[in-house]
């Protein structure tokens, strides 16, 4: 039995790939691993093909403690340590940049339906490249992307090239949409909304890590977060739990966790980011924590915002300016508005962030920015645009469709993208299975007087 994102001959090249990106010299480890017989990373797949012997396994656990013990040249403009993340922001925001209005109901609902319709949209193409979706939306005559994707028309030899996502493809289709199927972009909100509503915003990663023992199923769980639930079990406490033999933790698991921390600190979004930084450090460090940050301000600010401009321009204020995710968002968003073809935008990021695997944070964050700007307030266009960059293409979906979402409210993005959703979530958490997105966004909203305490 092989399992994904844990076996410590898999996570090996993923630590050697994330050492070379943060600077530390690990080629004797490196050469070390490939003498024996060692493999790199699977490229998208999150387990190899052959469990290694007992004596490779072995010495995969020692180079992954002697790679954690080089430290990396970049952690002085790259902290993790919250104080440190706030002293490096030069124009941290010291109050409440903007006071929600009286659409905050319809902006919050909005958010919810929207990151649901995003996700959705970028499930039956997740792990599929650029050039793949590309040729399944050419395919089917819905390129540019303009609605959901189909199989109605798919010729055989495009099917075969590009195969849907094996998980997806039966819920997620244009012709079998009915409802929101679940997924982890949508089951960690609801987590977040949970651990809120019994803990409150004075919250500590404890009992973040609580939840997740209460209610996350290890199988629905991947990359950093089940490194962490595994370190969880192995007795490791916060901030361990984050480091401990996890290569996962600069990649996009926190960011998909953090809407619900901007949602109910509409216009703030500092608290938002303290919030969640929280939740983040459970499992990640460095740019894996800005782009939960990042993706908490921008949540916040979708709230009050009266552009997706205005939203990034906050949320880049609680992301230390020196960092690699930083410079990624300033550098897509800034792609987006000199050049109109998004083609040739997400040549440019694809060109700039080759070497980083396709759930980093640090890409699909310059992503998410980039799509935002070019869709500039138009749900379908920016959806459409983060989708088709095709790396993490769910959980982009998912954060852009809830900033548009919430700058438009439910009220204004298109039926098209709302009415197969039914008002509905699948979920395996307790007690969220088949809720109504206005349940939950009235939910929300309880919690916003609290935040605002």
């Amino acid at each position: 039995m092989r399992l994904t994102w844990i076996h410590p001959e898999d996570l090996i090249g993923h630590e050697l790939r994330q050492a070379r990106q943060d600077g530390r010299d690990a080629e004797a480890v490196a050469r070390r691993w490939r003498d024996a017989g060692g493999h790199d990373a699977p490229p998208m797949a999150g387990a190899s093909a052959e469990p290694a012997p007992p004596r490779l396994r072995r010495l995969a656990e020692e180079l992954l403690d002697e790679l954690a013990s080089i430290p990396s040249p970049l952690a002085d403009r790259e902290p993790t340590d919250l104080d440190a993340v706030i002293a490096a922001c030069p124009d941290w925001p010291g109050a409440r940049l903007a006071a929600p209005g009286p659409d905050l109901a319809d902006r919050v609902h909005g958010a919810w339906a929207g990151r649901a319709a995003g996700c959705v949209l970028g499930k039956p193409v997740e792990k599929i490249p650029r050039e793949g979706i590309r040729a399944i939306a050419e395919a089917t005559g819905n390129w540019p992307i303009r609605g959901w994707f189909t199989a109605r028309g798919l010729p055989d030899d495009v099917a075969a090239r590009w195969p849907w996502n094996r998980r997806s493809a039966s819920t997620s289709l244009a012709e079998n949409i009915d409802g929101t199927p679940e997924d982890d972009d949508l089951n960690f909100p609801m987590l977040a909304l949970a651990l809120l509503e019994r803990y409150g915003t004075g919250f500590g990663t404890e009992d973040v890590a609580q939840v997740w023992l209460d209610e996350l199923p290890a199988g629905r769980v991947f990359t950093a977060e089940r490194v962490a639930l595994r370190n969880l079990l192995l007795g490791l406490v916060p901030p361990q739990t984050a480091v401990h033999r996890n290569p996962f933790r600069e990649w996009i698991g926190a960011m998909i966790r953090a809407d619900v921390y901007g949602w109910v600190n509409p216009g703030d979004p500092a608290r938002a980011a303290l919030l969640a930084h929280r939740d983040a450090v459970l499992s990640h460090t460095a740019n894996g924590v800005y782009g939960a940050m990042f993706a908490a301000a921008l949540t916040a600010m979708s709230l009050t915002a009266q552009d997706p401009e205005e939203a990034l321009a906050g949320a880049l204020r609680v992301v230390p300016p020196e960092s690699r995710l930083a410079a990624a968002v300033r550098e897509g968003a800034a792609l987006a508005r000199s050049e109109r073809e998004f083609e040739r935008v997400l040549d440019a990021l694809h060109a700039r962030h080759a070497d980083l695997h396709w759930v980093h944070s640090v890409n699909n964050a310059a992503a998410v920015a980039a799509a935002l700007v070019h869709g500039a307030g138009d749900f379908g266009a920016s959806v459409a645009a983060v989708v088709s960059a095709g790396w993490d293409t769910d959980s982009d979906g998912a954060t852009v469709g809830s900033v548009v979402g919430g700058l438009l409210g439910a009220s204004g993005i298109p039926a098209r993208w709302t009415d197969p959703l039914r008002n509905r979530v699948a979920s395996s958490m307790t007690g969220f299975d088949a809720a109504a997105f206005d349940d939950l966004a009235a939910r929300t909203r309880a919690l916003v007087p609290r935040a605002a305490d």
